[in-house]
């Protein structure tokens, strides 16, 4: 069977966020007495979404409790990596930075919740930084990733880089951050 774009728009939505090529992403949600259901990837929909070829191989799962801070992460040159995130169980502030140095929204981020209630996915195309924070009492998080990570290629910058002014939301006293991610640089002085 061949699927029509309104077909496409009755199972998800794609929603601009003003960074070219990031979007949030809201399946069709369908509820019943037994629960709900949702098409949570599907490659057509998806590509047809974006205007773009995707071919994601490789799927990452994380649990995290409260005021986690995982980020801001990313994969440089031939391992760039383009995302699709969503929250399985629990809540998350997701943050998407363009660091693309040709871009004209260079340095600009892009934030929004996303739980398990809410079923909203973030497309996070390649040359953007990502992270997030937990805000509920436990986040189970997964995504997509359409480049196999490589640990020569990876980078990242500081959350609290006040060139990109970042609202996390919760107070930096709650936050749990590995030490690792501590000591990642600013923007200015990543290399991308």
């Amino acid at each position: 069977m061949v699927r029509t774009y309104s077909d496409f728009l009755m199972i998800m939505k794609a929603i601009e966020t003003g960074l070219d090529g990031c979007m949030i992403l809201e399946p069709q949600v369908f509820e019943d007495q037994r629960g709900y259901f949702i098409e949570s990837y599907n490659k057509e929909t998806i590509e047809q979404l974006l205007g773009d070829k995707v071919n994601f191989v490789q799927d990452n799962e994380s649990s995290s409790k409260y005021g986690v801070l995982r980020g801001l992460h990313y994969q440089r040159g031939e391992f760039a990596q383009a995302k699709l995130v969503r929250v399985v169980q629990g809540i998350v502030l997701d943050v998407a930075v363009d660091i693309r140095p040709d871009s004209k929204t260079f340095g600009q981020y892009v934030a929004c919740e996303l739980s398990g209630e809410n079923k909203k996915q973030l497309f996070v195309p390649r040359g953007f930084a990502h992270g997030f924070i937990v805000m509920s009492e436990n986040a189970i998080f997964s995504y997509k990733c359409d480049n196999f990570y490589n640990k020569e290629a990876e980078g990242g910058i500081i959350f609290n880089d006040p060139k990109l002014n970042i609202d996390w939301i919760l107070s930096e006293s709650e936050f749990i951050i590995s030490e690792k991610d501590l000591l990642l640089p600013k923007l200015v002085n990543a290399k991308l």
